[in-house]
């Protein structure tokens, strides 16, 4: 950490019974993993590090664009013109509101491969992702460790959230037993969202994770809370007990955690885009591969990413040789585009 907490800075926090200097120690004390750093991300972080959780590990595998500045509050304009990745931008924005909280940043794809590694450390895990099949896979790892983990989504103008403590509540397995049919949920690019639903569901999210790390388990949420801004609802649905047949936490099935080698191609929401990533361990040069591919098309790069515009498609490398390409959203094109100019 940059400097030694002041209490000073929570003195207001502090003063509200529920958490008290007792509560902020054990705050500061915490280590929290965000999985993915985009609206609901960008602003859970934003809460957590301003209440002064004391280590905080941003998650998330794409670049900051401009549609996503209506909903995602910690990124502006000038992180578009330096090509951020999410997690980077985030962390220096995060740095200069509290520089005592400990950010680490982590540009990657959460797969199989990683995130037993990512979850082991933390106390809690913070759903910030936009899409079913990540979300399982932190259930079943947080289920297999024993860890704590909220899940929380929106899209138009409702939201949910819910706290998954195993052993104790029902999994998302429990509630959901297997994820949506590919066509029938609702995505950003058929319902849109409003950047008003996602403050409302991070800040509810935030609270449930400052009541688990403070120990007040007697003030938790018991079930899947529902929010609707637009139309004033907000319902809350009793979870029950866990399930005795559920493949996850019935069976310690980990069915999602099975696959830890090969290729992974998702289709990214709202960006006409495919990201294709190796599930085993790659680290490439983006200065060796700049040089090789200066002679196919338009090419940039820094430390973090290198672009490549080529025959209409553009493609975003990471150092772990995961790959954006947008200008597709057939998977079959994105892999042969890959295996074309990235090569792993």
């Amino acid at each position: 950490m940059a400097d030694q907490p002041n209490l000073e800075r929570y003195a207001r926090q502090i003063m509200f019974p529920g958490l008290g200097i007792e509560g902020q120690r054990r705050l500061l004390a915490s280590n929290v993993v965000i999985i993915g750093c985009g609206a609901l991300g960008s602003v859970t972080a934003s809460n957590l590090v301003r209440a002064g959780v004391g280590k905080v590990t941003i998650v998330d595998r794409d670049y900051v664009e401009l549609n996503n500045l209506a909903r995602q509050t910690l990124f502006d304009e000038d992180d578009i013109a330096r090509n951020l990745p999410k997690a980077i931008a985030a962390a220096q924005k995060l740095a200069r509101i509290n520089s005592t909280v400990e950010i680490t940043p982590v540009v990657a794809d959460v797969n199989p491969g990683n995130i037993e590694r990512l979850i082991s450390p933390v106390d809690l895990v913070l759903d910030g992702t936009d899409n079913f099949e990540t979300r399982y896979l932190i259930n079943d790892t947080c289920v297999k460790l024993g860890k704590p983990w909220i899940y929380a989504g929106v899209i138009a103008s409702y939201g949910m959230t819910m706290n998954i403590i195993p052993g104790e509540t029902p999994c998302l397995r429990c509630i959901f037993l297997e994820p949506p049919a590919p066509g029938t949920a609702p995505t950003c690019d058929t319902a849109g969202v409003l950047g008003t639903i996602v403050s409302v569901v991070a800040s509810l999210q935030s609270t449930e994770a400052m009541k688990l790390l403070v120990g007040a388990r007697e003030k938790l949420n018991p079930g899947l809370m529902h929010v609707d801004v637009w139309n004033n609802t907000f319902l809350q649905h009793s979870a029950g007990t866990p399930a005795a047949d559920c493949p996850a936490c019935g069976h310690h099935n980990f069915e999602f955690l099975l696959a830890k080698e090969g290729i992974r191609t998702t289709v990214l929401c709202g960006q006409d885009a495919i990201q294709v990533a190796s599930l085993t361990s790659v680290q490439l040069d983006l200065a060796a591969l700049a040089k090789r591919l200066e002679s196919v098309g338009e090419v940039a790069f820094n430390q973090y990413m290198l672009r490549l515009r080529v025959d209409g498609y553009e493609l975003t490398v990471f150092p772990d040789a995961r790959t954006i390409i947008k200008g597709t959203t057939d998977e079959g094109v994105a892999k042969t585009l890959h295996a074309r100019y990235i090569g792993t």
